[in-house]
This record gives C-alpha cells, sequence and structure tokens, in this order.
C-alpha cells in the first residue's frame, strides 16, 4: 500500500465487518452488494466481486487456521492525482482483507442486556458520508470513548433534528405495542445486513415490523429495544443510562428475533 493511497493520505475509502462461522462467512454477497453501492454513491472509481472475496476469504481462514472469525473488508481508490494532476485511466483501487479469531461478546451481555448511552454527537443528514461505512470512523470511535467512560457498551446517535439514528456499531429497534419498529433508512443512516435481515425475520414470525421515525420520548417509553449487527446479532438493551428498558430484562419479542436469526445463521453457515 502506497503513502500517496487515498484511503491513507484522505480516509478516502470503504469497510466491511464480516463474521465466519465455522469457516463460511455469512451474508458475503449482501456487504459486497453495500460496499458497490456505497462506493457508487460517493464516486469512488471502485467496484469488487463477491466472488473473488469469497475465494480470498477462504484462503485466509484456511491459511491462519480460523474458523469463528472477524474480518474486514477494506477497499480504497488507491493512489489519487494531486491537484492540478490529470487522473489517470486506469485507477488501481487496493483491496485488504483481514481476518482475526472472533472475539464474541460477554454471555451476561445477551442473558441480562446491555447498558447504551445518548452519544454526545449529533448526526448530520445532509453529511454525504452520513449512511455509507466510510475510513472515516473517528467520530464513531470518540463516541465509543465517551460510552466506555459512562460504563456502557454502545452510544446511540441522534441526527441534528432529534430523531434516532443508530448505534456506534449497530443499528436500533425498539419494541412498541407488540411491534418491532427501527428508524428509515432515510434518516440518514446506515442499512445493516443484520438490521435487513431482522426486519424480515419479524414478518416471518408474524410480528409486525416498520420503519418509522422515533424521538427520544418513544426510545423512553419502549417495552424493548434491542440493537443488531454482524458480530453481535441480536443484542438486547436494558438501560439506556439510568433509564431502566422495560422489565429491565431481555424481553419476549427480543428473545425471539435472537433465536430467529441464529437459525438463519445455522442455515447458511451450518454454525450452532
Amino acid at each position: 500500500m502506497s503513502v500517496f493511497d487515498a484511503g491513507f493520505s484522505h480516509g478516502a475509502g470503504l469497510f466491511e465487518t464480516l463474521r465466519a462461522y465455522r469457516g463460511r462467512v455469512m451474508a458475503l454477497p449482501a456487504h459486497v452488494e453495500r460496499l458497490n453501492t456505497s462506493a457508487a454513491a460517493l464516486g469512488l472509481p471502485v467496484a469488487i466481486d463477491a466472488g473473488q472475496i469469497g475465494e480470498m476469504a477462504d484462503e485466509l481462514l484456511a491459511a491462519n487456521d480460523l474458523s469463528d472469525a472477524r474480518l474486514r473488508l477494506t477497499v480504497t481508490p488507491g493512489n489519487v492525482p494531486r491537484p492540478g494532476e490529470a487522473p489517470g485511466e486506469d485507477p488501481s483501487p487496493t483491496v485488504l482483507l483481514a481476518a482475526e479469531a472472533l472475539r464474541p461478546y460477554a454471555a451476561e451481555l445477551y442473558q441480562h442486556g446491555m447498558r447504551v448511552c445518548i452519544c454526545p454527537h449529533r448526526q448530520n443528514p445532509s453529511d454525504p458520508l452520513t449512511g455509507h461505512k466510510t475510513l472515516a470512523y473517528l467520530p464513531r470511535l470518540l463516541a465509543m470513548k465517551d460510552a466506555a467512560a459512562k460504563r456502557c457498551h454502545e452510544s446511540l446517535w441522534f441526527t441534528t433534528d432529534h430523531r434516532l439514528a443508530e448505534g456506534s456499531v449497530s443499528n436500533v429497534f425498539i419494541v412498541r405495542d407488540g411491534a418491532v419498529v427501527t428508524p428509515p433508512t432515510n434518516t440518514p443512516l446506515l442499512s445493516g445486513i443484520v438490521r435487513r435481515a431482522v426486519l424480515d425475520l419479524a414478518k416471518e414470525q408474524g410480528i409486525p415490523a416498520m420503519e418509522e421515525a422515533i424521538t427520544i420520548e418513544t426510545l423512553l417509553a419502549a417495552s424493548e429495544v434491542f440493537l443488531t449487527g454482524s458480530i453481535m446479532e441480536v443484542m438486547p438493551v436494558t438501560a439506556i443510562e439510568r433509564h431502566t428498558v422495560g422489565s429491565g430484562e431481555p424481553g419476549a419479542i427480543t428473545r425471539q428475533l435472537a433465536t430467529a436469526y441464529k437459525t438463519k445463521v445455522e442455515d447458511e453457515c451450518g454454525a450452532t
């Protein structure tokens, strides 16, 4: 990787966090599709093939004797012209796939739920990077540092016009009157792969599911709150700072959807 690579010099690039179960990467085509869609939206001259990334993942996992793993796919446009220089005819994007042994969230968090906090920063709907998983990740790291200082495990972002958007590393769902509700993608927010799966699973399970704007009042009035992400899967939230969510224990709908997602993983990856 050159020191002139746009990812290194300008933070211009995209990444995906993937999870492998028993040596098989979950939802790889969906991750690659999302990355390519973001690249096109942001004008980044990169396009990758899911089949090629799948082969890379197989080789990487085998070479490192990894089965249950966390993988990170990073793509940048490579070297970019300096001001005043004409763009090259054949851009050479940088594609990097890294893997490490999975470090799962603590079992007690799934049993008793996470404590989360409200992020002190705000998500700007007019920011062109909002809704994309870019390398410009420092604001999320600062939010997570703030959460840790408050003895919380995640930080929930609201927009500048006071609507719930997402977590720093997750999507957010609430349960209201027996229905599952999550903010719409045009909030805007990152359209999570597990988020999409959970919306589909809720409908399959006969649970009403919808995308609607969520205010702080709606969030605090929810009977259940849970987060989704490729590494955490479906994670219950039982406290928002000093506020107790519902009964203070993971709710029935959260548990039902967590089980349904594990079954989906088993169907795709043969995991247990």
